[in-house]
């Protein structure tokens, strides 16, 4: 047995058979499984809360990756789910159809306007979802006999998932994607468009390579997973008056931004700028399932649209368009109709900038800002992400830096007391540690 490993079971001796047994043949996210500290055991979740295997609850401060826009367990969503799965929990997409799927198809198209955003593709993850906009954008390209047409021009800070095409059109010089340079294929990343400089230099690559580029592809507001970096609408507005004078398709990321995140119910909304292609998972369920939908404007569709069997799109994910999942997505779209969503966000808001603000003066503190129910305060290094991530547990609160930022993506529906418990956690831990 490896010293790591009788290191992990002291430490677990007292957690639950089931994790004893499990640990040692799991392999973790995004962790050095050497050095990592053995993860939470889990029983259950409720409301803003996690419930621990040892009795402690804990305060969850990213809403499980940004997914549980509702919070845990709720009864709607839970409700939906069961019916569903005594009638039908999974038929396969290919050659049949079923009323959640469509039904819920209908409903996003209706809430992406203005334009015409209405023909959706299912998925089961963020990363498939972004591989197959790329796929379609390449493929429209070629469709009309334009096989120069296959590179894409990305954002230095920009993260798209983990999955091959994905990882090529994140931030080239990001850590997390660093081991895969020379197998990903090249693409053109820069700088947003947020001064004179950048937009310079924004439009001298596109001179270069419009000829060659599918597409323009960014994460609209917010470069999220990459810093929790914010732009302002103007530089949306910038990309998509761009585009449409190189003719190039563009391509909004909203897996992060979609379903009220920063505010308004899609990030492109509040920008006024409506993309020719647009991505969505994460809260789309309210974070109860797997589901993802990239969503293409006619312009895109109608390139497919031919007595030609070669110019259909060929993919197909096995569970896409779950019924499961598009049940919990329906139902996750009742409650953004039924309940103050959009104004809870308004109030989170609010009080992650009053809650945060004071971090502004402490040493190391490099930067805090807000935007929607997104609270981030960046700091000039973190030196022990596990131990800073170990630190807010033991103050009764689950918050999972990365880089060097501590953010905070709470769920909408998240108690005042426990809002108030999360940012006060955030300064006094990190005027204990900066």
């Amino acid at each position: 047995m490896s010293g790591n490993t009788r290191a992990n079971k002291q430490k677990t001796a007292a957690a639950p058979s089931w994790y004893a047994a499990g640990l040692d043949h799991i392999w973790l996210p995004y962790a050095q499984i050497k050095t990592v500290a053995p993860p939470l055991a889990v029983t259950a979740t409720h409301g803003s809360r996690i419930v621990l295997a040892d009795g402690r609850e804990l305060i969850d401060g990213i809403a499980s990756w940004w997914t549980a826009c509702h919070g845990y367990n709720h009864p709607h969503i839970r409700g939906a789910v069961e019916r569903q799965l005594a009638a039908m929990p999974h038929v396969m997409f290919g050659g049949l159809v079923h009323e959640p799927a469509l039904t819920l198809a209908r409903r996003l198209v209706g809430l992406l306007a203005p334009g015409d955003l209405d023909r959706v593709f299912f998925s089961e993850s963020g990363s498939v979802a972004v591989e197959v906009a790329l796929k379609m954008a390449v493929q429209y390209w070629r469709n009309q006999g334009r096989r120069d047409r296959s590179r894409f021009l990305a954002f230095t800070g920009g993260y798209h998932g983990d999955t091959t095409g994905a990882m090529a059109v994140s931030d080239p010089q990001g850590n997390m994607h660093a081991a895969f340079r020379g197998l990903l294929p090249e693409q053109i990343t820069v700088d947003l468009p947020v001064d004179e400089q950048s937009t310079a230099a924004f439009e001298t690559a596109l001179e270069r390579h419009a000829h060659e580029l599918a597409a323009i592809i960014v994460e609209p507001l917010v470069l999220g997973a990459g810093g929790m970096r914010f732009h302002d609408a103007k530089v949306l507005r910038t990309l998509r008056t761009t585009a449409d004078r190189h003719e190039l398709l563009l391509i909004f990321d909203e897996i992060f931004t979609g379903f009220g995140r920063t505010g308004a119910m899609f990030a492109f909304q509040a920008a006024g700028v409506v993309p020719d292609i647009v991505t969505l998972s994460k809260a789309l369920t309210g974070g109860t399932l797997p589901l993802a939908a990239t969503i293409a404007g006619k312009k895109v569709f109608e390139a497919f649209w031919s007595d030609d069997p070669s110019h259909a799109l060929m993919h197909g994910p096995t569970f896409m368009a779950n019924p499961l999942a598009c049940a919990a997505a329906n139902a996750s779209l009742d409650l953004f109709e039924r309940e103050p969503r959009l104004d809870q966000v308004t109030k989170i808001s609010g009080a992650l900038a009053a809650g945060l603000e004071p971090c502004r003066k402490l040493p190391g503190v490099k930067n805090v800002r807000v935007k929607g129910a997104i609270g981030v305060v960046e700091l000039e290094r973190i030196e022990d992400l596990n131990a800073l991530r170990q630190r807010f547990v033991a103050e009764g609160v689950f918050i999972r830096p990365f880089g060097t930022v501590v953010y905070l993506t709470p769920a909408f529906t998240i108690a005042e007391a426990e809002l108030a418990k999360l940012t006060d956690t955030v300064r006094r831990v990190l005027t204990d540690s900066v």
